[in-house]
C-alpha cells in the first residue's frame, strides 16, 4: 500500500509535541475563505449594529439583548479566527488514488468481521467529517486504514495500541463531491 499523507507535528509548551489535524483539500480552503469573507463583510456589521442597538437601551446590568448580541458577535469572531488558523496551518492534500482504490470523497461499503454488519462510509477531510452521517475523516483510524485499498481487501483498523479490528471492503464508488458536505462548525 502506498503512503498517502505525512503526519505533521507542531511544537507545544514544555517541549511536548501535539498532533496537528489540518490536512485539507484546496476546495476546503476555498470554502473556508468564502465563509470568512461572508462573516467579515455581512455578518460582522449586522452583529456590531445589534450590539450598538442593545447598548442604547440603557442599563447594561439587566440588558439580556446586549449580552445575547455580544455573545453572537464573539461567536462570529471566534469562528473567523478558527477558520483563519486552519487555513494558515493547512497542509493541502490531493488524492492520487486510482479509480478502484479507496480515496478522498469516495464512498466505501465495509463489513465488520466481528459481527458481520456492514456500513457505507464516505472518506472526507477533518473539516467535513461527521461520523453520525457516515462522513469519516481521512485522519481517523478507519480513514487511515482504508486509504489506498481495493474492494475485496481485508483491512486492519488500529484504534489504539491495545485494540484494533478487521473489516472487509465490499465496494467502492465515487461520491457526488465534497461540495454537498458541510464544513464542521468547530
Amino acid at each position: 500500500m502506498r503512503q498517502f499523507f505525512n503526519r505533521g507535528f507542531a511544537p507545544a509548551e514544555a517541549g511536548r509535541k501535539v498532533k496537528m489535524y489540518n490536512q485539507l483539500t484546496q476546495k476546503d480552503i476555498e470554502a473556508m475563505e468564502a465563509e470568512i469573507e461572508e462573516r467579515k463583510l455581512v455578518t460582522r456589521p449586522k452583529l456590531l449594529e445589534a450590539v450598538k442597538e442593545a447598548r442604547a437601551q440603557g442599563d447594561l446590568s439587566e440588558n439580556f439583548e446586549y449580552y445575547a448580541a455580544k455573545r453572537e458577535k464573539n461567536r462570529n469572531e471566534s469562528r473567523i479566527r478558527f477558520l483563519e488558523r486552519m487555513i494558515r496551518t493547512a497542509q493541502v492534500i490531493t488524492d492520487d488514488s486510482g479509480e478502484d482504490e479507496v480515496g478522498m470523497n469516495k464512498t466505501v461499503e465495509v463489513e465488520y468481521e466481528e459481527d458481520g454488519s456492514s456500513q457505507k462510509l464516505k472518506i472526507v477531510t477533518t473539516m467535513r467529517g461527521n461520523s453520525l452521517e457516515g462522513l469519516v475523516s481521512v485522519e481517523s483510524p478507519i480513514g487511515r486504514a482504508l486509504m489506498g485499498h481495493k474492494a475485496g481487501d481485508r483491512v486492519y483498523v488500529q484504534v489504539n495500541p491495545q485494540y484494533g479490528y478487521y473489516l472487509k471492503i465490499r465496494a467502492i464508488e465515487c461520491a457526488d463531491g465534497e461540495e454537498t458536505d458541510q464544513l464542521r462548525s468547530f
